[in-house]
């Protein structure tokens, strides 16, 4: 009967530092998108999170940064000469 408690109060524990942890991400994100949105970096909460699973599995941030801006601007580009074309 012993170990059947404990082992339910280990269930419980894990589940507590799991749900910790989530809450935890949760800050941290929202911090992120906090600051993101100090800086207008103009990236919404799911452009935000791929930059930051991308920078978590080793994509260098400031060429993910440059990418960006480069995108950013060939959509202004084409928008522009589109607007120009009609």
């Amino acid at each position: 009967m012993k170990e059947s408690n404990r082992a339910m109060e280990s269930d419980k524990s894990s589940k507590g530092t799991a749900g910790s942890r989530i809450v935890e991400a949760r800050e941290t994100f929202n911090t992120l998108m906090e600051i993101s949105r100090i800086l207008n970096t103009g990236l919404d909460q799911e452009s935000l999170a791929i930059c930051v699973r991308l920078c978590d599995q080793g994509a260098n941030p400031e060429a993910l940064a440059t990418v960006i801006k480069e995108l950013r601007r060939e959509t202004a580009a084409l928008r522009e000469s589109e607007n120009e074309s009609s």
